[in-house]
């Protein structure tokens, strides 16, 4: 019976896309390496508890084929602040993130990063 869990999870892993703009913090990279971490043996790999595995790709499933989305269809596709999902996947970008995270720095170290004579790779030796 493993092995047709483990072929379950393979298809789902297949069929869940992943999203470029979220490197390493892509729930369906995180999918991957959960699914190759808990079946390290492929479709020998022992089962401690049956139910909780059928609970969890059952759980995935309803993520992937966004079950509750089409339970509770929403009046709006906005947040409250009139964000729209298109705004919020590129707000939520690595780049994005990566961008705001140099802009939090202090001027001060940012010129010392900018003009310094050594590159940081350099400093780690």
């Amino acid at each position: 019976m493993a092995a047709g869990r483990y072929r379950r999870f393979l298809r789902l892993c297949e069929e869940w896309p992943v999203e470029e703009t979220k490197r390493q913090r892509d729930l369906g990279t995180a999918l991957r390496q959960r699914v190759a971490q808990a079946f390290r043996e492929g479709e020998n790999t022992p089962i401690a508890d049956p139910e909780a595995c059928d609970q969890m790709y059952e759980s995935l499933v309803r993520i992937h084929t966004n079950f509750y989305k089409n339970k509770y269809p929403r009046l709006k596709d906005t947040t409250f602040t009139g964000v729209t999902v298109e705004d919020c996947r590129m707000i939520l970008a690595t780049d994005i993130l990566k961008q705001m995270e140099d802009m939090k720095k202090g001027t001060w170290r940012r010129l010392r990063e900018r003009f310094s004579a050594k590159k940081p790779e350099e400093d780690s030796k």
